[in-house]
């Protein structure tokens, strides 16, 4: 629903405020409906640490930084790693199931030290 206030937020204060944007407004509500909906999550799911790190992350780079496209490519990308996770946990050790927690923090590890090393460059 806000996705051009976050649009004209990344351009940066003075563009936004210049674009008519309510700066304290919009971020005080952006920040509590993040952490509504990360409490919910967690409440709800658990806490699979890295999903919530990594969907917006590898979103980013499907579609780019406009934000219209990001949060249903972020859900849809969340959504797909916790199912391949939870397959690699069930399948991997046959006999034994590896809680999906474990698995998404052996794929997440390794993708924030490559998305660090990237931006380092």
């Amino acid at each position: 629903l806000l996705s051009r206030e976050l649009n004209a937020l990344q351009m940066g204060d003075d563009v936004a405020r210049s674009l008519g944007s309510r700066l304290e407004w919009q971020r005080g509500w952006l920040l509590l409906s993040a952490v509504a909906l990360a409490g919910s999550a967690v409440a709800t799911a658990g806490s699979i640490a890295f999903v919530g790190l990594m969907a917006p992350h590898i979103a980013r780079q499907l579609v780019g930084p406009s934000h219209e496209g990001l949060l249903p490519t972020a859900a849809l990308t969340g959504g797909m790693v916790v199912i391949v996770a939870d397959l690699m946990g069930r399948l991997l050790f046959a006999p034994i199931e590896l809680p999906c927690g474990i698995i998404t923090a052996v794929i997440g590890a390794p993708y924030f030290l490559y998305l660090l090393i990237r931006d380092r460059k």
